[in-house]
């Protein structure tokens, strides 16, 4: 049933009250007629109102899904809303399951309820359409820095008002230690995110975050902001202490000297927006060491030994320069390892002297015991360099026959005692792991002895066409082969492909 009323004169009212678009009305006309259709029937029902916008006149249907026909005596699970798939075809045998059947009812008076419910959901229709410009507008600006007024204070956080009926929440584990706040105060921070409310939208901000201090980095110094200068990592401990890794792409400008700035005006800038945070710039190097040597300047570094299998480096420093090298309560050191991404460990040199002979003593003494040499032979290895059996068995002759003293009957006969040791060791490991035996084709490819077939096997290398498979580099690392004898090998495993076998 139609009803001619002066709806499109009141849905004109609304949008010129509200400052919203006639569509938005009409869709909060239209649930409110909804809404007040089904409280006036009583009963949880399936309504559709068709507002013609041109005349203001609307009709309303009431609505049944098509649903599958319930097992034997089970009823529907509502009723009100659905209806069968034989009962739809009984009318309509072109219907499917999840069709809709509509019936024409008759429509409720846009009267005073009606109109009440319509300006509710019109009300929260415009809230939902301000936060959603809201959070539209910020999640751009995640990862940069923004501005805004103290607007409320907790012992939590506070509250900053960005305009626009945008607020930033500054939760206070992101906040500097010595920073205290009062309404009215302007504070810039980083945005790391943004976080969708009941009562509006909030912009997650940091002042403690890294990346707070590249982005100060990127204003203050232009070479930075115009990608000049590459700020590569950066490690902080807020408002006390912070190191930043500076690379150019120009080879005639110094990136540390533009960052600090003439007679630091840069660097101090930034230190005063983080206050007072000490700011150390480091040089950006590829080689790992060389850059550990400069996060950790000036400290004179004696030497560094580096395990890329745990990621640590052992760093010597001379004694004076030990407590610098730490840092007060390990700071430097801390801030050092963060900005680096290694595990550092220092020590004086004397200690480092200490350690090291204690090492030598001990490989010393295992050379001693398992190639069953005496103890200048063990020394002469080690002041060439040899630090595992391994290395002994498996170098290039040519660099054993390089040693003073050293001929071709000593070489070999070292390389096989390596090499008999290494398979003991290999086989008892197997023996734990029963599952991991070589096949017989693989010990049947030339250059592959007992003891390199079960470091194979370890490593899930079984067969000799799992072998042929590898690449060069992958046995080396696997075995520590050379690359010459490793490629021999894995030639030697194809061998087969390229037969009539």
């Amino acid at each position: 049933m139609s009803k001619e009323i002066p709806l499109k004169l009141i849905i004109g009212a609304m949008s010129n009250e509200k400052g919203v678009s006639e569509d938005l009305i009409f869709e909060a006309v239209a649930a409110a007629l909804v809404s007040a259709t089904k409280k006036k029937h009583g009963m949880d029902i399936d309504v559709r109102v068709d507002i013609d916008r041109a005349s203001g006149t609307y009709n309303t249907y009431r609505v049944w899904t098509v649903v599958a026909d319930p097992a034997t005596n089970e009823p529907l699970e509502n009723p009100l809303t659905q209806i069968t798939l034989s009962a739809a075809q009984y009318d309509d045998p072109n219907l499917e399951i999840g069709s809709t059947i509509e019936e024409q009812m008759e429509s409720v008076d846009f009267g005073r309820i009606a109109a009440q419910t319509a300006k509710q959901v019109i009300i929260q229709k415009v809230r939902e359409a301000e936060r959603a410009l809201i959070v539209d507008e910020y999640k751009h600006k995640v990862g940069e820095l923004i501005t805004g007024v103290v607007k409320k204070t907790t012992r939590d956080s506070i509250i900053l008002d960005l305009g626009n009926n945008a607020e930033g929440l500054l939760k206070r584990e992101h906040m500097l230690a010595k920073e205290a706040y009062r309404p009215g105060d302007r504070v810039r921070a980083y945005l790391y995110g943004v976080q969708t409310e009941v009562r509006g939208p909030q912009m997650l901000l940091s002042r403690t975050c890294n990346e707070m201090l590249t982005e100060l980095f990127k204003i203050e110094v232009p070479e930075v902001g115009e990608g000049i200068i590459e700020i590569k990592a950066a490690a902080r401990e807020p408002g006390v202490r912070a190191k930043i890794a500076v690379k150019t792409n120009d080879g005639r400008m110094d990136p540390v000297g533009a960052c600090v700035g003439m007679r630091g005006a840069r660097v101090q800038a930034v230190s005063n927006e983080l206050a007072g945070e000490r700011v150390d710039i480091v040089l950006w190097d590829d080689n790992p060491a060389q850059f550990v040597m400069n996060a950790m300047a000036p400290a004179e570094i004696v030497s560094i030994v580096l395990d890329e299998e745990t990621n640590v480096m052992d760093i010597a420093v001379k004694d004076e320069y030990l407590s610098q090298a730490i840092g007060r309560g390990g700071q430097n050191i801390k801030l050092a390892s963060a900005l680096t991404g290694w595990t550092l460990k220092v020590i004086g040199d004397q200690e480092a002297k200490e350690k090291d002979q204690v090492e030598a003593t001990k490989l010393r003494d295992t050379f001693i015991e398992q190639l069953n040499i005496d103890e200048e032979v063990a020394q002469l290895l080690i002041a060439e360099g040899f630090s595992t059996l391994e290395e002994i068995a498996y170098v290039p002759i040519q660099e054993m026959l390089d040693i003073d003293g050293f001929d071709e009957d000593i070489v070999n006969n070292l390389r096989g005692r390596a090499k008999d040791v290494l398979l003991t060791k290999a086989i008892a490991k197997e023996e734990q792991i029963n599952d991991k035996s070589p096949h017989d084709d693989l010990l049947e490819v030339e250059g592959v002895d007992k003891r390199l077939a079960y470091a194979l096997a370890a490593k899930k290398i079984m067969s000799r066409d799992e072998l042929a498979e590898l690449a060069v580099d992958d046995l080396v690392e696997i075995t520590e082969l050379s690359e010459e004898e490793a490629g021999k090998i894995i030639m030697a495993a194809r061998a087969h492909w390229f037969t009539n076998e």
